[in-house]
């Protein structure tokens, strides 16, 4: 499917066409501020409620559906069918590679504000797991789509010991202001674990978290930034009671 044409969230046909930074559906006339990448895949063992949740449905026009053999594969599907504006539902974190990657390549100096329970920091060499969901965020500073000192982590708090030395060599701290006064964009990825357990159904929940108002809030303050270049959602159980709390984040975004 053509970035420029998506499938109407209303009228499901193929006829929201790209307009500027947004898309408009020539059936229906709705008008929409951002382009679901939806990313159905876990890289990682048991990662199947992820996957399915990625199919949850969000109100906005589907621009790719990325189902790729390869995490590489993958990463480019979803580099090269970035809408302008994109937000990305995926599986597991490793959806926001490829976003990363195409709004890398548009911007001058991108910044990333990643919000997690876990520091997605590993290496194939430090993970205990082996699993390639721990290990997305380093991936995106080790190939250098982004500084480190212009990533944001916030909400962390299940560290491997490895992954808390790179953030102290690397000075990576949870605050945005910084960030965000000195790049020229942002991605926000969003894993739903960092939030408090019970305000949304996630794949991981790790005890000690924010509330959802207390993401709201952060995610506001991208909004009034001027920034934002795109954003990204995983993590997930496939729970319908998602579905109004993902739209709650969104608009505070100003998606």
């Amino acid at each position: 499917m053509s970035i420029l044409r998506a499938r109407c969230p209303d009228c499901r046909t193929l006829t929201a066409v790209a307009v500027d930074e947004s898309y408009e559906c020539h059936s229906c006339g709705r008008t929409f501020r951002a382009g679901l990448v939806r990313v159905p895949r876990a890289w990682g063992d048991g990662g199947e409620p992820m996957v399915e949740a990625a199919a949850l449905p969000l109100d906005f026009p589907e621009v790719a559906v990325v189902e790729e053999d390869t995490l590489a594969m993958q990463t480019l599907a979803v580099a090269s069918d970035l809408p302008e504006v994109p937000l990305v539902l995926g599986g597991c974190c490793c959806s926001h590679i490829g976003a990363v990657e195409g709004l890398a390549a548009r911007f001058d100096r991108l910044g990333v504000i990643w919000l997690d329970a876990h520091g997605d920091l590993n290496t194939p060499e430090s993970s205990a797991s082996g699993n390639e969901w721990g290990m997305p965020l380093r991936m995106i500073i080790d190939q250098g789509m982004v500084e480190a000192e212009d990533v944001v982590l916030w909400g962390t708090r299940n560290l491997d010991p490895p992954e808390a030395d790179f953030i102290a060599a690397n000075g990576i701290t949870d605050d945005s202001a910084p960030v965000l006064a000195r790049v020229g964009a942002v991605y926000v990825a969003v894993d739903l674990d960092v939030l408090e357990p019970g305000e949304m159904a996630v794949f991981m929940p790790e005890p000690g978290g924010p509330s959802l108002d207390d993401v709201e809030q952060l995610l506001a303050r991208v909004r009034e930034s001027g920034k934002l270049a795109g954003a990204g959602l995983s993590g997930l159980a496939p729970d319908p009671a998602n579905v109004e709390k993902l739209h709650r984040l969104a608009a505070a975004l100003g998606l």
